[in-house]
């Protein structure tokens, strides 16, 4: 049996992959990024990923 190491951001708006070793986990659910796992706070945009326009 194999385990996924990997998930998609949970960001919504995200198409980034994350590594669930690396990932920041709020309210249980991984992401690629601090901005991402905040909810893009006060209009942030992007998680600064090359070619992700999430927010």
């Amino acid at each position: 049996m194999t385990t996924a190491t990997e998930t998609k951001c949970a960001c919504p708006k995200c198409s980034c992959m994350v590594s669930l070793e690396t990932a920041i986990i709020a309210d249980g659910k991984p992401y690629c990024s601090q901005a991402c796992a905040d909810g893009h706070p006060e209009g942030s945009t992007g998680c600064k990923k090359s070619g992700c326009g999430c927010g």
